[in-house]
């Protein structure tokens, strides 16, 4: 079976692991509690940390403000399992529960020495400059500067994720919700035009995968005399139609060495017909994908902050 090796972008200066022990413990226990929010940690704290790159911001704040993103939602804890994982909407009663995770979070970095100095992220993550936010409806800069960009990275990926009561949303509509966020006085404006520069970084970083997936699938040991893994496949395609035509049996045993020499591990006369279909429809998909993400690309490009 085909298999692509690309991982995903990551330039997250500080990984979970090199949290302080007590970050990690509450990071372990939100993971045992709610594997999705913990993920969702992770993922605001890679975009946190990369909209404080592009933002300028030096090392130790980044360090500082992507340790407040990984536990901005420890709150989360004590949230009972019933609203926090909810197939559906939650009721206004339930959603002013789920908006308690902010003091809640708040609360227990305040009782933990080693957590004190990150509570802004818990608290004030869902502060909105214009006032409208919560828990305390702080206006502009009132609001940490860490919890604005948290904010930003926050929706980006709350919005973006599917979830059992929601449907994923694409990256070009995510992105148009929090530009309004922005100009409507939500959102941090820097902090936006950052986050845009985050995800055209991705999608760069996406298109090269794609591409370096087409290099492997060309790329072959017995490929050196064809200069393309697929023109070997084809060349054995032909070896093997005519083997399948031939009437006669020296005929076919001829054709059918052609395709040994030609073979690569794991390839037999069985199983070729479904390693061809194969490649060749891995080869339509990531042109496909790749066309895709360069029309994805231009029109996040176009977006104005």
């Amino acid at each position: 079976m085909i298999k692509e090796k690309f991982d995903f972008y990551d330039k997250t200066v500080l990984k979970s692991y090199d949290l302080d022990s007590s970050a990690r413990y509450q990071l372990k226990m939100l993971d045992s509690l709610d594997n999705f929010t913990r993920k969702h940690s992770e993922g605001v704290a890679n975009i946190t940390c990369r909209i404080c790159d592009y933002l300028h911001l030096n090392k130790d704040f980044t360090t500082y403000c992507t340790t407040c993103a990984y536990l901005h939602d420890i709150g989360k804890m004590f949230i009972p399992p019933s609203i926090l994982q909810k197939p559906s909407r939650l009721t206004d009663e339930e959603y002013e529960i789920m908006k308690t995770h902010t003091t809640i979070g708040y609360k227990m970095c305040m009782n933990d020495v080693n957590l004190r100095p990150y509570s802004a992220g818990p608290k004030c993550h869902h502060e909105a400059l214009n006032g409208t936010g919560y828990p305390e409806g702080l206006k502009g800069d009132a609001i940490p500067i860490e919890a604005q960009i948290i904010r930003v990275a926050d929706e980006f990926d709350a919005i973006v994720s599917k979830r059992q009561y929601k449907s994923h949303v694409g990256i070009i509509d995510t992105l148009k919700i929090l530009i309004e966020n922005a100009h409507n006085g939500k959102n941090n404006v820097p902090a936006t035009k950052a986050l845009k520069k985050v995800v055209i970084d991705d999608t760069i970083y996406e298109i090269s995968c794609a591409f370096n997936y087409l290099d492997y699938l060309k790329d072959n040991e017995k490929s050196l005399a064809f200069k393309d893994n697929i023109k070997r496949l084809k060349e054995i395609k032909k070896y093997y139609d005519k083997m399948n035509s031939s009437n006669s049996e020296k005929q076919k045993n001829y054709y059918l060495e052609g395709m040994k020499m030609l073979f690569d591990k794991g390839e037999t006369v069985e199983n070729f017909e479904e390693i061809f279909e194969q490649f060749k429809q891995a080869l339509i998909n990531k042109n496909e994908q790749i066309d895709k993400l360069n029309a994805e690309l231009k029109e996040i490009r176009k977006l104005k902050i």
